[in-house]
């Protein structure tokens, strides 16, 4: 059977994934039916199933793939930006990262939803990639603590702790604004300034 390429100039197994990314965002892993993405695509579930042998090796095509879009945006974005200190840094990630949630709806509503990290419980790949993602994140948070400690932008604490704690709070704003449930934009300022506040250096 061909890869043929239907409108658009993508293969028929990537127009399958992105199809499969917005039904498992929207519906979840366990509501988007084999049917539904035949029916989205105009793919039979024959061809479906020839690229991929069941939902789940589907899912985790689709989890692999948000995996590496997040982090190619997040390198390329640090590979761009000049910082003038570690907090600075952090700063940049927490924005870019609110702007990254807003620009990819549809993968952080995935990414957000319990599915995955049901599945993971029993799928090792799966909780590969979804540690490969936050552990990503972290890291980048945690760098910039180090950078600010080294430069005096930041006091001294136990970076990775604060890293998480920096990761929780952004995260969270940006959930808010997967759900509809608050705008990231109309909390923006106070996350920052509780974030200088806590990884400032205290005056004397």
């Amino acid at each position: 059977m061909r890869n043929r390429r239907p409108q658009g100039g993508i293969s028929r197994k990537e127009a399958i994934i992105r199809a499969a990314t917005i039904l498992f965002a929207e519906k979840g892993f366990k509501d988007t039916s084999m049917a539904e993405l035949s029916k989205v695509t105009g793919a039979a579930e024959g061809t479906i199933f020839y690229h991929f042998k069941n939902k789940e090796e589907l899912f985790l095509t689709v989890l692999e793939k948000v995996k590496e879009d997040i982090i190619r945006e997040f390198h390329g974005y640090l590979e761009e930006t000049r910082f003038d200190s570690g907090l600075d840094m952090i700063e940049g990630a927490m924005t870019f990262y609110i702007q990254l949630g807003a620009a990819m709806e549809n993968r952080f509503l995935l990414l957000h939803r319990h599915d995955a990290y049901e599945l993971a419980k029993s799928n090792p790949t799966c909780r590969k990639h979804l540690e490969a993602i936050y552990d990503c994140l972290l890291e980048i948070f945690e760098h910039g603590v180090v950078l600010g400690q080294r430069d005096g932008s930041i006091r001294e604490m136990a970076a990775r702790k604060a890293a998480l704690i920096i990761f929780s709070m952004v995260d969270a704003l940006v959930r808010f604004d997967t759900y509809n449930l608050y705008e990231a934009a109309g909390l923006y300022r106070e996350l920052m300034d509780s974030c200088r506040r806590m990884l400032e250096q205290r005056k004397l």
